[in-house]
């Protein structure tokens, strides 16, 4: 072949391109490069999760809350509301709660239990009112009843020498008080016509309604309440002059004037009711009087022209007497010819309320059409556990 036709048939081929050749190499790395970012994620992501896992398992605080747990109560909630709006209790039929606020069967003979939501509502507010509940000692019981035990006495106690016989010494004396408990009840009432408006909040009316009632009925059996089918109010317990008091009876101290306060010194009957509770008993006591009372008191001042009343300084904060807070109660009497207006104690440690945790609710559709009525019952009871713990002020000249 002459040289013109070997240059000939060169003419159609593609000579060598560097530029070419180094595009093609870049793109292949870049693809290369970018599976493996691929993989990388992959496998951070996998690893992550895995951390994650073991994390939940060795520490199970940070696990997250389940939906059941944060509804708590909600499966009986929803068949309670289709129960108060309808009546329709087969939602409620055999449902067992283990709630904070409930730990019993539902029971359909007596009503249905309230949902744990609804019924920490009601305990808020009873908690809230001022009534004696608020200084008191309140505890929980299955029971129908519940058992005080005092020591009236302290036991004996003497000197010993490392050779001297040991001497006899004065054995306790214990006291048994029982408190019973009482069923507590509240009635409202609703139209059918309200409670088929389903944007009816009918969980809340029923708990505010509730609570409201209950609150009233306490407060006033708390300090008042003669024991028959409701607590013993502590003012319902006999007193005597605390020159010569004994077990059994509160004791009180004298104005020394009839019906009302001495004129000249009116704030020393004060004094003398403070100091007249035992030592241990004044770290946590309080003053508990009505509103026409506290109206009066805190008009008194000191030698040095100081008011005994001071207003708390903090939002909440209960007013304070001579230092000690003072707990208004509407129940308690007004000022009037030997009346025990004002009362100090340590109630936490001289007044117990004992309550069982379950509330109840009873639909009654008959008996007040067209209203449908709720009849809500709760037990509770109430007396004096500790009659060295409270005293009294009476208004009067003996």
């Amino acid at each position: 072949m002459t040289e013109t036709e070997t240059q000939g048939s060169g003419r159609g081929a593609m000579p060598n391109d560097p530029t070419r050749e180094v595009k093609s190499a870049l793109a292949g790395f870049l693809c290369e490069f970018s599976q493996f970012q691929d993989d990388i994620s992959t496998k951070l992501q996998k690893q992550e999760e895995r951390i994650a896992m073991l994390n939940t398992k060795t520490m199970p605080h940070l696990r997250p809350a389940l939906s059941a747990q944060s509804d708590e109560g909600a499966p009986h909630k929803k068949a309670l509301g289709a129960y108060l709006r309808t009546g329709d209790d087969d939602g409620l039929r055999g449902l067992e709660l283990e709630g904070k606020a409930l730990n019993t069967a539902v029971n359909a003979e007596g009503g249905y239990l309230v949902d744990p939501q609804t019924a920490e509502m009601i305990q808020g507010v009873l908690r809230g009112s001022s009534s004696l509940r608020a200084i008191a000692n309140v505890v929980n019981v299955e029971a129908t009843s519940f058992d005080v035990l005092v020591d009236t006495t302290d036991v004996g106690a003497g000197w010993a020498s490392e050779t001297a016989a040991a001497t006899e010494t004065d054995t306790p004396q214990i006291e048994r008080i029982s408190i019973p408990l009482h069923e507590l009840s509240a009635l409202p009432k609703a139209s059918q016509r309200l409670l088929d408006d389903t944007a009816f909040d009918i969980e809340g009316w029923l708990a505010g309604r509730i609570a409201d009632k209950f609150a009233r009925a306490e407060a006033n059996a708390f300090v008042t309440g003669d024991g028959v089918d409701k607590p013993t109010g502590f003012l319902t317990h006999s007193a005597m002059a605390e020159s010569g008091w004994s077990w059994g009876n509160l004791g009180y101290v004298i104005t020394g004037t009839d019906g009302d306060f001495d004129a000249a010194n009116p704030a020393d009957a004060v004094v003398d009711l403070v100091y007249s509770l035992g030592a241990r008993y004044r770290a946590n006591a309080a003053f508990v009087m009505n509103s026409k009372t506290a109206g009066a008191v805190r008009k008194m001042k000191d030698a040095d022209g100081r008011f005994l009343w001071s207003d708390g300084l903090a939002a909440g904060e209960p007013a304070r007497l001579m230092g000690y807070p003072v707990l208004i109660a509407e129940d308690m009497p007004d000022i009037a010819s030997n009346a025990m207006a004002i009362a100090f104690g340590d109630f936490r440690a001289g007044y117990t309320i004992a309550e069982r945790p379950e509330l109840r609710v009873l639909r009654d559709p008959f008996s007040a059409k067209p209203h449908v009525l709720f009849y809500a019952t709760k037990r509770v009871g109430g007396d004096v556990s500790d009659f060295a713990a409270i005293k009294l002020l009476k208004f009067g000249i003996a």
